[in-house]
């Protein structure tokens, strides 16, 4: 076959390449629509467009509505230094390794080769003249050869197409899970720190009752040496003191096992700031309600985000096993000049070398292919089923959160007024001590209800902060402000693959 005979049949072999390329089987993605309401059931009224844009800014680093300059750093620190953070970077771009090589199929794989050596045939076997280029006054031979090996898959029914758009979308799952690793990092961490803050505020409290306690047993003590008291108030005011003293332990105890929990947050060995973080800071206050929450904030959480790729990825897997049925085309080539002299290699009477262009048809195989198909579209439903389960977890945990937000509030006002009416009144038992109408002990037992309700106030506050806390995670806040990663492939399916390059597909 002349060099003009193979060009006329490659050339018609790519223009019908070219004109079936557009020939993508399997079926294509269509996202899942949900009816859902515009807005939550707790929230008060529907949304306008300002109220929608101060939300989105509001999401947007969502922490820094507490006004808290420490946990600002703290946030700063452990986005640049949270290794599980950069262990989900690692997996996006293990994931986009893994798309190129996928997109590797589009192009000629191609080899290069040499040998060089000799060779003896036996003559001891029958026939062996028979045999050309070996005569038996030359039975052995030297040997050398260069050359290329090519071969090139045309994705005519789209099968490495539909490969590397499933590939696509499962790095696109990669970033929304870091999403959702930040998100929960920033979760914790804030978390964390307002707990550190309730509990070195509830130690405070806490010393406060070992010194009313502490006043307490030497008053006993001091009317019983008077004649006044007796041995049975001096053991249970000392019990009372060694009580509030056991229970300032944990409180210590909890403290250092926080900021241990903030440094790993943040990447640091456990310790690293624990003198900074030990000087006491007053519990940042509770953050105003969003403006408003309509339910198409939820299209910020990752965890429905990814479940959409999912679902997309595992439609594309439909169409790679679809295409399975389908004939397959490549084009391999060999090019091997050979000769026993160098200066004979580039000789003409050297070359060796095969083209073809092959087409494979799948006739039986017990139905595999089509099982493969069946399975394939039954992780597709599986994964749109997922897709919509993963959504109405996502309005219940906003519903929760909105529910606990408003329900709350009422209790933490009770238990503040609680605490100011019990300040009140021990004020007033230190004045009527100090006018000689009621005892010491009077005034310390009221001092200790003061200071159990500031306990229990301190407690319902942090309780309010981790309802917005919750309110923000559950609506997929915080990613938005910071430059995790960039959610596009720097190369698309369209600029990578000739045929569909060339059929603007």
């Amino acid at each position: 076959m002349t060099m003009k005979t193979m060009t006329r049949r490659a050339s018609l072999f790519l223009t019908s390449a070219l004109f079936l390329a557009g020939c993508t089987v399997g079926p294509r993605y269509q996202p899942d629509r949900m009816k859902l309401p515009a807005a939550f059931t707790e929230d008060e009224h529907p949304a306008t467009p300002d109220e929608i844009a101060r939300t989105n800014a509001e999401l947007k680093e969502w922490w820094h509505r507490f006004n808290d300059p420490e946990l600002d750093k703290l946030v700063d620190r452990a986005i640049a230094g949270n290794y599980d953070l950069q262990i989900a970077g690692q997996r996006i771009l293990a994931e986009r390794a893994l798309r190129d090589v996928q997109a590797s199929a589009w192009y000629p794989q191609v080899d290069a080769n040499t040998t060089n050596g000799d060779s003896r045939y036996s003559l001891n076997i029958d026939n062996w003249p028979l045999r050309p280029g070996n005569p038996a006054n030359r039975p052995g031979a030297s040997y050398l050869s260069y050359g290329v090996s090519a071969s090139w898959q045309v994705d005519v029914f789209g099968r490495i197409r539909r490969s590397v758009e499933a590939q696509e979308h499962a790095v696109e799952q990669t970033i929304e899970e870091r999403r959702a690793v930040l998100m929960t990092m920033l979760s914790s961490l804030v978390s964390d720190y307002m707990v550190l803050r309730d509990t070195q505020l509830r130690l405070d409290i806490s010393n406060r009752n070992i010194r009313v306690a502490q006043d307490a047993y030497d008053l006993t003590q001091r009317l019983y040496l008077e004649g006044v008291g007796n041995t049975l108030q001096i053991a249970q005011a000392k019990a009372e003191l060694d009580a509030q003293l056991a229970a300032r332990e944990p409180l210590r105890t909890h403290i250092a096992q926080i900021t241990h929990a903030l440094d790993v947050l943040m990447g640091q060995v456990p310790g690293t700031t624990e003198a900074e973080l030990k000087i006491a800071r007053p519990l940042p206050k509770v953050p105003d309600f969003p403006a408003t929450l309509p339910s198409i904030v939820l299209a910020n959480r990752p965890d429905i985000r990814r479940a959409e790729r999912a679902y997309a990825e595992a439609t594309a897997r439909i169409g790679v096993a679809v295409a399975q049925m389908y004939p397959n085309f490549s084009i391999p080539l060999n090019f091997n000049p050979n000769a026993s002299a160098m200066y004979q290699l580039f000789e003409a009477g050297a070359l060796s070398w095969q083209f073809f262009m092959l087409a494979s048809v799948p006739l039986m195989h017990g139905g595999k292919l089509t099982g493969q198909i069946r399975a394939a579209q039954a992780a597709a439903e599986a994964s749109r089923l997922g897709y919509r389960q993963t959504v109405l977890q996502a309005f219940r945990e906003v519903e929760d959160a909105m529910a606990a937000w408003h329900d709350d509030v009422e209790h933490t006002e009770l238990l503040h007024r609680a605490a100011e009416d019990s300040t009140l009144a021990s004020e007033r038992a230190r004045k009527l001590y100090g006018a000689g109408l009621v005892g010491f002990l009077e005034v310390l037992t009221t001092e200790r209800t003061a200071l159990a309700a500031e306990n229990a106030e301190a407690v319902a506050q942090l309780e309010r902060l981790q309802d917005a806390i919750d309110l923000y995670t559950a609506m997929g806040a915080g990613w938005q402000g910071v430059g995790v990663t960039a959610a596009s492939l720097p190369v698309s399916l369209e600029t990578q693959n000739v045929l569909a390059r060339a059929l603007k597909q």
